[in-house]
């Protein structure tokens, strides 16, 4: 039985370390995609606005320079900042079509996004607080200067995948369909 039970350990902690190298492999790709934002600039403060201390609204997001080839993008947001394992995780959007403009400011917090236009067939997934949609910057009174990365994933196929994925999930369904990435990094520090 503990042979079953350690087995059970290693296998977890291998899928985990496969799905870490996968989210770095990805991520460590040079960013050649240009990320912006109406909300701030990069390196700048995320408005009070766009925090969980404030409206809690997500910040417009736009992109320019998709590699040839992208057919659909996805978005993780997640702060390094937050002292666990692994980076505290915002925000998760898939299944989003390439010709999509922008995510616009207040975009819904359902699974589902519909009415929005350019935006047909697009899933926010599952954050850190196991929500789904956007959850703004929500750091603690720790004296830290957080950072947010918004990256983009251009992706070479439309996957399609369901609702309700995380970020671990999310990275090991594009594996091998990452043509490109770019990133949008605003700062908070609640006082």
């Amino acid at each position: 039985m503990n042979i079953l039970k350690n087995l059970g350990v290693a296998a977890l902690m291998a899928v985990s370390f496969s799905l870490s190298v996968q989210d770095l492999a990805a991520q460590d790709m040079p960013d050649t995609i240009t990320v912006a934002s109406s909300a701030f600039e990069h390196h700048g403060t995320v408005p009070l606005a766009y925090t969980a201390y404030g409206d809690n609204k997500a910040p417009q997001i736009t992109w320019s320079n998709l590699p040839e080839g992208t057919v659909q993008l996805a978005l993780v947001m997640d702060d390094p900042i937050v002292p666990m394992p692994q980076p505290f995780v915002h925000w998760v959007a898939y299944n989003i079509p390439a010709d999509a403009a922008e995510l616009p400011e207040g975009l819904t917090k359902e699974a589902n996004v519909t009415g929005v236009a350019g935006l047909d067939g697009m899933i926010n997934g599952v954050n850190g607080i196991r929500q789904v949609g956007y959850f703004g910057p929500r750091p603690p009174v720790d004296g830290k200067l957080h950072a947010y990365h918004f990256r983009i994933f251009a992706l070479d196929a439309a996957l399609n995948l369901e609702a309700g994925l995380n970020k671990e999930q999310l990275m090991a369904a594009i594996e091998g369909h990452v043509l490109g990435t770019g990133m949008l990094m605003g700062h908070y520090e609640q006082k």
